[in-house]
């Protein structure tokens, strides 16, 4: 078909459309709202899955991180030690010595400050005590000075990294490298502060919410020898362990060792988490695309509806124009003449149906993620998906009355009344 002749099918589809102008409107509804569905839920699924992949990602797909599941009080305390001793260092070599494949792994040992000086009006930082490839294990950053050594940590040095917010809300905005933080009663100089780090807003698997830029990082030797808990006897020796194993290493097998030893020393009190961010990755997406497809079939009901009402208002529109069809095959259009034209018609509806609900689709994801504080994320794939169904169900629903148009008698229709 020439592009002249195709032209002039689409002027009068859109001629047709306008005579009817209000019963078009309602018949594209179906589409705007279905179209506008699926883009503003594919929006706040990618939205959501960003932010999750985002920070499961920065925990280090390479990564094994174990937590030490604290005591409420003296009663659990005491009936856990009785079968188990905790997060303790001999955990810590029995893993360095006993499991392939790892490259790097530190203990960690954590606490809240009861006094912070400068005072803040801020939430006081936490201070964590670590060996210095904590630093390589996480793929810190530092953007002042530097990270402690194992010089540092074998001489319990009174030195300490900040993290961005704790530096901003203790020290201010100038250069702190060489001026001094009080941490309850031990004054620690500032050798070097971190780049700012991504925070996840919820629990991720058993992996404890800490605002990664509101620390205080110090040698461990330096928090073991200097520094006291008030609830130490609520607390194990050690309350973490970050595991890096190497690159061509499976994580998740290598976890599952991990969790063996542990669970024999331990005598399985359930005393201990182990989380596998790549483990973790994974079972997100898988949730991810799961809700995804969901919400596109939910959103697909909408479609779906708006379809069967372009087949409904176009076989109203053969019954309307069963002589003017008479007319054109008695004067030589022949029947693909016909179907085409009126599939030309329901094109047009579900086309601009379909733009008007991405235009809907965007305002809605916006206004979600304004008023309800969602991540969203509008994809182009998102767009051409759910713009493309539109017009396939609008082609699919139209070719049916179209056939009926082509089917009529010409001599029956120019006779209709």
């Amino acid at each position: 078909m020439q592009l002249s002749g195709l032209g002039s099918e689409i002027q009068m589809g859109l001629a047709s459309l306008l005579v009817h102008k209000l019963r078009s409107l309602l018949t594209m509804l179906g589409m705007i709202f279905g179209v506008g569905a699926v883009v503003a839920m594919l929006a706040i699924t990618a939205g959501a899955e960003k932010e999750a992949i985002s920070y499961i990602d920065l925990l280090g797909v390479n990564n094994i991180i174990i937590e030490a599941k604290e005591a409420a009080d003296r009663n659990e305390l005491q009936a856990r030690r009785q079968v188990s001793p905790g997060l303790t260092f001999r955990d810590f070599r029995a893993i360095a010595e006993n499991v392939q494949g790892i490259e790097e792994l530190t203990p960690r040992k954590r606490f809240k400050p009861g006094k912070v000086l400068p005072k803040t009006a801020q939430e006081p930082p936490v201070l964590i005590g670590v060996q210095s490839n904590f630093l390589k294990i996480n793929s810190l950053k530092v953007v002042e000075g530097r990270f402690f050594n194992e010089e540092d940590n074998a001489k319990s040095a009174t030195v300490c990294v900040l993290g961005e917010s704790a530096k901003v809300n203790l020290l201010g905005y100038d250069n702190a490298v060489g001026k001094y933080v009080k941490v309850n009663d031990i004054w620690l100089q500032v050798i070097g502060v971190l780049a700012t780090q991504a925070s996840a807003d919820t629990d991720v698997e058993g992996v404890e919410v800490v605002n990664r830029n509101n620390l205080v990082i110090a040698p461990l030797n330096t928090v073991m020898r200097r520094f006291e808990d008030s609830n130490s006897y609520l607390k194990d020796e050690i309350d973490g362990i970050y595991i890096k194993v190497k690159s061509d290493v499976d994580s998740v097998e290598t976890a599952s060792v991990v969790s063996a030893i542990l669970g024999n020393t331990h005598k399985d009190a359930g005393d201990f988490t182990i989380t596998v961010p790549a483990g973790l990755l994974e079972q997100k997406r898988r949730t991810q695309q799961m809700f995804s497809i969901v919400m596109i079939c939910i959103a697909g009901i909408s479609l779906l509806v708006g379809g069967i009402g372009i087949m409904n208002i176009m076989l109203a529109t053969v019954l309307e124009r069963t002589r003017e069809i008479g007319i054109r095959r008695a004067i030589g259009a022949r029947q693909a003449d016909i179907i085409r034209q009126f599939l030309t018609e329901a094109v047009l509806i579900s086309i601009l149906g379909g733009l008007i609900g991405i235009a809907f689709g965007l305002t809605l994801s916006t206004v979600i993620a304004v008023a309800a504080g969602w991540p969203t994320v509008v994809t182009t794939s998102s767009i051409a998906v759910a713009f493309g169904v539109s017009v396939g169900i609008g082609l699919l629903f139209g070719i049916y009355p179209a056939v009926q148009a082509a089917k009529l008698d010409p001599i029956e229709a120019i006779r209709y009344e």
